[in-house]
């Protein structure tokens, strides 16, 4: 089987746009393909942070990553491999500096960090973690990363990396990794249907996939349908996102009821939204279930994702080892 790598930095909530653009996937992958996925906790540390919060938030989104259907023994913690920094150092040595300068990520985190704090400083973690990240996709010789088209450059950076490597040391090591593209529905936010979910823009702009019943419920029927801008003739963005909601929780016929009821001209926001409701609770009460059930037993929870990343580690040992030899450095013998 192919090998699959992708990762999640712990940020706190998991939302809707989190799991339709990516962890629903990740799960369906697991029957196609050795599948490998990081709670990335390293790359936390690049913007301002708390060290408690941290390690809740890590724990958290392994939580959560198992609530909706992951494996454990495809989940690690990265900061139980230390691995993945020391190749990140390698490669950071045959990565060019204007490589890096032309990260639109690192351009647009800069930009947030001085509109929220102007006194704040950008670290060299910051403006490096892109080769961090090749470390995460390189070191397990992935042959595909699901990604959006946001983190195309991104992968592009880690095909360069491999291919300069394996050049400079004449020898061809690495895999040149591939993008998986699915189609992944866009999830804005029910707040400002113009915006992308995020939570970095505050709670009604996302709905948080572990939330109660009833603000789930609630979220949805104050949903924003028409901001006032839209054209004659064309569906709002708020109404889009309902159906887009709709369509991707898999409720294809009343979808289909619902759009006739619009072609028509009869399509009554409360019907929609109550649609929308159950197609979301639906969906999200299982997993709140599942994670009550994960939570009953945190200790073992823990114990097991430490020996999935003790396993996982072997093989991210044996990389660098190889690594190490073909770079020169090791034994002084």
């Amino acid at each position: 089987m192919k090998n699959v790598l992708s990762c999640i930095q712990p940020t706190g909530d998991l939302h809707l746009g989190n799991y339709f653009g990516a962890v629903q996937n990740w799960v369906r992958l697991q029957d196609e393909y050795n599948c490998t996925y990081g709670v990335v906790d390293y790359h936390s540390m690049t913007m301002p942070y708390n060290a408690a919060q941290l390690r809740e938030n890590t724990w958290k989104m392994v939580f959560y990553l198992l609530a909706c259907g992951i494996k454990p023994e495809n989940v690690f913690v990265q900061s139980l491999v230390p691995e993945h920094v020391e190749l990140s150092w390698i490669l950071g040595c045959t990565t060019s500096y204007g490589e890096l300068t032309r990260m639109t990520q690192f351009k647009d985190k800069t930009d947030q960090l001085r509109e929220t704090d102007k006194d704040s400083f950008v670290s060299l973690g910051l403006f490096a973690y892109p080769v961090l990240q090749a470390a995460d996709i390189l070191i397990y010789h992935a042959d595909y990363v699901p990604v959006g088209k946001d983190q195309e450059q991104h992968l592009e950076l880690s095909r360069n990396i491999a291919q300069r490597f394996n050049h400079q040391f004449g020898k061809d090591y690495f895999i040149h990794p591939e993008p998986l593209f699915t189609e992944t529905p866009k999830i804005l936010s029910p707040a400002d249907p113009n915006r992308k979910m995020s939570k970095s823009l505050g709670e009604k702009h996302y709905i948080n996939l572990f939330g109660e019943e009833d603000r789930v419920r609630k979220q949805i029927k104050s949903a924003v349908t028409d901001t006032g801008d839209t054209p004659a003739g064309e569906m709002s963005a708020g109404v889009q996102n309902l159906f887009e909601l709709l369509r991707a929780c898999g409720h294809t016929d009343a979808y289909n009821s619902l759009m006739a009821d619009y072609t028509a001209g009869e399509l009554k926001y409360s019907a929609l939204k109550e649609e929308v409701a159950n197609a979301v609770t639906g969906l999200v009460n299982p997993f709140r279930e599942k994670l009550a059930a994960l939570q009953a037993d945190k200790k073992a929870v823990k114990e097991q994702i430490q020996a999935s990343s003790a396993e996982i580690r072997k093989r991210a040992q044996k990389t660098l080892k190889e690594v190490r030899e073909i770079t020169g450095l090791g034994s002084l013998r």
